[in-house]
């Protein structure tokens, strides 16, 4: 918490609180931290994946989905060919889901 006290707009250590928090299982603490980075940084679309990974762990499946899809933008917007690419599976993968 020191880090994020000297900056708590720190994409980095906002991240990596909400990973911290899923890693737990304290998926709606890690989801408040991913929005948090978000806000910081919408293009750190590696939040978006794991935001919406916290989000199907908590059963809210529409928003996981919307999330995803706000990543799969995003990363368009970036150029980011990996990030398309694993965001565009986890679509796939959450349209099969319930």
């Amino acid at each position: 918490m020191k880090l994020l006290a000297l900056d708590p707009n720190d994409t980095f250590v906002l991240y990596g609180l909400a990973a911290e928090h899923a890693k737990v299982g304290n998926h709606a603490e890690a989801v408040s931290w991913y929005r948090k980075c978000l806000a910081a940084d919408p293009a750190y679309l590696y939040a978006y994946f794991h935001m919406a990974k916290s989000l199907q762990a908590m059963g809210n499946l529409a928003e996981a989905r919307a999330v995803v899809a706000d990543g799969v933008k995003e990363a368009h917007r970036a150029g980011d060919g990996k990030a398309i690419g694993e965001l565009s599976q986890y679509q796939v993968e959450l349209a099969e889901v319930g």
